[in-house]
């Protein structure tokens, strides 16, 4: 895979010391990925990522993987608040209603496995925009493949778990078991359901909340107190 180095200004420290414990994957919602990359390396803007994959698979490194880029902004994933301190930020260039190309997604696919090797990242930490932030964002949105990358080792997916009542509240505590914030039921039902049952509309169904446990039971985030 040929990597292309371009520096961004806006990053800095991981504060307190932190180091990178999960990654988040974003879409960049522009017109083209030489638009995102002048934005995300705009000192006006201050935002970037660590990595930005074109349409095509180009893969550009614009921060450290030690540094803190500034990708994630408010929300949170467990107890972990300051997430642009713990996380590896990878945008992917992409209007957020397209598909995602093979070639893009197998440059995802080597960037991953190499940043979880490097970084020890459990598969069940590599997360998107929208889980961190389900009232604020929708990437990587409907048509980004997660049970493709769950498959092989760089994700997660449910198994089938039999639930006999659609209860809103088990879901909700399953998925916050999981990992996602306290949220409003609306945008956390959305979040989910972008990322796990993307085929699935209307009233929540017991299939909903069967995954939910399921995810919680095998993945549950560590709620432990952290320093950032």
């Amino acid at each position: 895979m040929r990597l292309r180095q371009v520096s961004s200004p806006n990053f800095g420290e991981r504060r307190g010391g932190a180091k990178p414990d999960m990654v988040v994957i974003h879409y960049t919602a522009m017109e083209s990925a030489d638009a995102a990359c002048a934005r995300l390396c705009d000192p006006q803007y201050e935002v970037s990522a660590h990595y930005l994959i074109d349409e095509f698979g180009e893969v550009s490194q614009l921060v450290a993987e030690e540094m803190r880029a500034w990708h994630a902004g408010s929300g949170s994933w467990g107890a972990v608040s300051d997430v642009n301190s713990r996380s590896i930020g990878i945008e992917l260039a992409n209007s957020g209603f397209a598909p995602f190309s093979e070639g893009q997604m197998q440059s995802l696919e080597n960037v991953l496995t190499g940043v979880m090797a490097r970084w020890s990242i459990p598969p069940e930490r590599i997360i998107g925009h929208s889980d961190m932030s389900p009232e604020r964002k929708n990437d990587p949105g409907r048509r980004f493949d997660w049970r493709r990358f769950a498959r092989l080792g760089l994700s997660v997916w449910p198994d089938e778990e039999e639930c006999n009542s659609p209860s809103e509240s088990a879901f909700v505590s399953a998925l916050q078991g999981f990992g996602y914030p306290d949220v409003e039921f609306g945008p956390l039902c959305t979040a989910f359901r972008m990322r796990f049952r993307p085929w699935v509309t209307g009233a929540l169904t017991a299939e909903d909340v069967g995954a939910a446990l399921n995810l919680a039971r095998r993945f549950p985030v560590d709620r432990a107190p952290q320093t950032t």
